[in-house]
């Protein structure tokens, strides 16, 4: 049976309310910060001969210094900062770069544009409202040089004054600048989370596959060491029984005690055999249609009709038209059988589970009969949460519409090799088409590798293609 990821699960892989700034990250970036400050000052006062306040310019930039010794003392260097702390730092750094602006110029010193930068480190580490609060903040700071500042640094006997116009055309510049680097910052930020959490549930998935697939071993095991114990009861019981004779009190007591013993062999017999049918040539492998099979099992007794069909593609001779057989690989199922899932549940009455093959690849199609993909889905389906599935209703006691099943048997296919295309049917018919194809040759040496579930290049490509091109549905 398939495994759903909780919203709990979720929520441990992807959490947008907590920081992911460490205090490393922001201590060095204050570091570069406060050299780059005193090598400009340096370069202005000493350099260029330039007239300015260096004393209080330097004392603010000792503040920052002082500070980050104090943050490396206190914490170890890869603490990771509460959102509400890092805010607090973020802010501090752009009142102490208003500071030197406000005695270098205000807005007419051509390092204003520095204040965007704590403002995107807070999109791409800080939840969004923490990154609107200091957004508000470098907005208001930018707004105060523009009023309030000591003259640039300049020539003796003159002074560089921008018109006010121009000044505001700064101001705007600087906020429009803020709020589309925060935004595509945020949004790089955001999407490699979600590719994280959603690769690390498909690993989730695959490691319940594979413990799934290892109990069949442990039963193994279980009945290789509980088989002599068993034995020895049963022997013991018998001479008993025939010792005390059939009229002794205890006759029948050591008849039940022998035939429950026996029981338990043949169903510790039965285990073994079962668990090593998995180790045996023979059942590690398994034919197309029997793979079609295992996957479609679960929802074959619904209300949808499922129907399983496989065969050569027309025209092929022997020895291509002889049926593949590949290695029996738990990913490569679980992910045919969440789009089965898929199918079936928007289907509205059927649905088709066809495979072709050639001398070439090795095609599954799986349609339905419901309403097909919608266009503005059609390009996104495949990426982690995205999802078809309306409203927030529950399955089986886990809310719907989480949108990584699609991804994880989208990644688990093209794990193996496969490679997945969506379609619609073509008119009149209607309903949805998933094509999944892979080189027979690659699907076929798949049973040289001996780890079921693994990147085997021997899966299946899934493309939605209807009956007029000639699919196996």
């Amino acid at each position: 049976m398939k495994r759903r990821i909780s919203q709990g699960e979720l929520r441990g892989f992807l959490n947008d309310g907590d920081s992911r700034l460490r205090l490393q990250t922001i201590v060095r970036l204050r570091w570069l910060a406060v050299f780059g400050q005193i090598l400009a000052v340096a370069t202005v006062f000493f350099g260029l001969g330039f007239a300015m306040p260096i004393g209080y310019c330097l004392g603010i930039i000792a503040m920052s210094a002082w500070l980050n010794v104090f943050l490396s003392i206190r914490y170890p260097a890869r603490h990771r900062l509460s959102s509400t702390f890092a805010t607090v730092m973020l802010a501090y750094d752009i009142v102490q770069l208003t500071a030197l602006l406000y005695l270098t110029g205000g807005i007419e010193n051509p390092f204003t544009v520095l204040i965007l930068a704590p403002v995107t480190v807070s999109a791409a580490t800080l939840p969004p409202r923490n990154t609107v609060i200091l957004g508000i903040v470098a907005a208001l700071a930018t707004t105060f040089i523009v009023f309030n500042y000591q003259p640039l640094p300049w020539y003796a006997g003159l002074r560089l004054d921008m018109p006010f116009l121009y000044k505001l055309g700064i101001l705007a510049s600087i906020v429009a600048c803020m709020i589309f680097l925060a935004l595509y910052a945020w949004r790089l930020s955001k999407e490699g989370r979600e590719m994280s959490a959603a690769l690390a549930a498909t690993e989730l998935v695959l490691a319940r596959e594979q413990k799934l697939h290892a109990l069949d071993g442990l039963a193994a095991a279980a009945a290789h060491e509980l088989g002599t114990p068993l034995s020895t009861i049963v022997l013991i019981s018998s001479e008993m029984a025939r010792e005390f004779g059939s009229d002794h009190r205890c006759a029948e007591d050591l008849q039940l005690l022998s035939s429950q013993a026996r029981r338990c062999r043949e169903i510790l017999k039965k285990l073994t055999r079962r668990s090593s049918d998995e180790e045996d040539p023979l059942h590690a492998s398994l034919s197309v249609r029997e793979m079609m099979e295992e996957a479609a099992a679960p929802y074959r007794d619904g209300q949808k009709v499922v129907e399983i069909m496989a065969r050569a593609a027309d025209g092929v001779v022997l020895p291509a038209a002889i049926e593949p057989v590949g290695h029996r690989r738990p990913g490569v199922i679980y992910g045919i059988g969440n789009i089965i899932e898929n199918a079936v549940d928007f289907a509205k009455s059927k649905v088709t589970v066809g495979a072709m093959w050639n001398a070439v690849e090795v095609v599954v199609t799986i349609a339905d009969d419901g309403k097909g993909f919608s266009p503005e889905v059609m390009d996104a389906l495949g990426e982690p949460y995205v999802t078809t599935r309306p409203g927030r209703a529950k399955r089986d006691g886990e809310p719907s519409g989480l949108g990584l099943g699609f991804f994880i048997a989208k990644t688990l296919l093209e794990r193996s090799g496969a490679t997945v295309t969506l379609d619609n049917r073509w008119a009149p018919e209607t309903g949805a088409v998933v094509r999944i194809a892979w080189p027979r040759l690659a699907f076929e040496r798949a049973l040289d590798r001996s780890a079921p579930g693994s990147g085997a290049a021997s899966d299946q490509q899934v493309e939605h293609t209807g009956p007029a091109r000639g699919a196996a549905a």
